[in-house]
């Protein structure tokens, strides 16, 4: 029997799944909330947390998740190696301070190493773990994840002072994106490292989709490309859910295979401008999966097959799973998938 992910595999490298898959990305800001948990105990207790990853695989067994049993602190892993101040709370993902000082602090900063700063050798530590009593049960994680060199800068800058730095200072904040970029392709290739046998790689990073086009080929492209190129022969997910139709066609040569993107963008526009990449979305997050109703999320599912005719196409929500979000939101993604199978058996049953 095919599974959530070998179809998720299929159409992440190019070729066709049995049916359109479903994926979802998940993760903190959804996850405790969805199973009832206090957010630090989702973070701090192993078996609570790999009972909500199994739970959601046995209630929606047609769905992959997106990277799938993700051991992450919200956004902090990778700011933390830089020193930046972690807020913790009891009901949601912890928040990030710039660090003082800012970009004069950090431009000529060492990037800090995955075994031994920060909170990544206890996200290293835990994937171990996790894997250990995971292989009995048949699992194994697929994918590793970091935030882009553009997502980490903006926690450790602050928005605002990265846009300016982009424009005022390109030599310093060139020095500190140069720094980034290494530090993240080292922190994703020491995750791969301790998995048995891990597929791909999930990036995310919003802040690329801010830019002009311009802008985008001096500062991200050669960024970003570095970042992709560093991981050939795997499958590399791109999250950016900023609305940026004026930067598609200059992103789909960036070297990924999946793009997850914001829903207020035509998907069969995205797929005009992005030849040979899978697009996984297109579905509203907030709108629809949280505030609508099943049958609303089901038409717009099924809308988003009809307008790229199911082609390198894998249903999700167009960005992560907000929290709040309602299994029966997720039973109606689902569900468009499982009407376009009866549609089509009934079709060929009539010729």
């Amino acid at each position: 029997m095919t599974t959530p992910w070998e179809r998720f595999a299929a159409v992440a490298r190019h070729g066709q799944a049995d049916r359109v898959p479903v994926a979802l990305i998940v993760d903190s800001p959804w996850l405790p909330g969805y199973a009832g948990l206090n957010t630090l105990d989702f973070f701090l207790r192993p078996d609570e947390w790999l009972s909500v990853y199994l739970g959601i695989r046995d209630r929606f067994p047609e769905v992959a998740w997106i990277p799938g049993y993700w051991i992450e602190y919200g956004m902090a892993a990778e700011p933390s190696a830089f020193g930046a101040r972690i807020n913790w709370h009891a009901n949601q993902p912890p928040s990030i301070e710039p660090v003082r000082g800012g970009l004069n602090a950090l431009f000529d900063i060492e990037a800090p190493d995955p075994q031994h700063h920060g909170l990544m050798p206890l996200v290293l530590q835990r994937y171990l773990d996790a894997e250990k009593r995971l292989l009995p049960e048949g699992e194994s994680i697929k994918l590793v994840a970091a935030r882009g060199p553009f997502a980490v800068a903006g926690w450790l800058l602050g928005i605002s002072d990265l846009m300016v730095a982009l424009k005022k200072e390109p030599e310093k904040i060139g020095r500190l994106l140069d720094t980034l970029t290494t530090t993240i392709i080292n922190w994703l290739r020491a995750q791969l490292d301790v998995l048995s046998a891990p597929e791909g790689i999930l990036v995310l990073d919003d802040l690329v989709g801010m830019m002009s086009p311009k802008l985008f080929e001096q500062v991200a492209r050669p960024h970003m490309t570095r970042l992709f190129q560093a991981f050939d022969g795997l499958i590399k997910v791109y999250h950016n859910d900023t609305p940026c139709p004026h930067l598609l066609a200059p992103l789909s040569t960036l070297g990924f295979d999946v793009f997850n993107f914001s829903h207020t963008t035509d998907i069969a526009e995205v797929q005009s401008k992005m030849p040979g990449i899978a697009l996984m979305g297109n579905v509203p997050p907030l709108d629809l999966m949280v505030r609508g109703t099943p049958d609303q999320v089901t038409a717009f599912a099924r809308e988003c097959i009809a307008r790229t005719g199911g082609r390198d196409l894998i249903l999700s929500a167009g960005g992560g799973v907000s929290p709040d979000t309602p299994a029966s939101a997720i039973d109606a993604l689902v569900a468009a998938i499982s009407g376009r199978l009866t549609q089509m058996n009934t079709d060929k049953s009539l010729t």
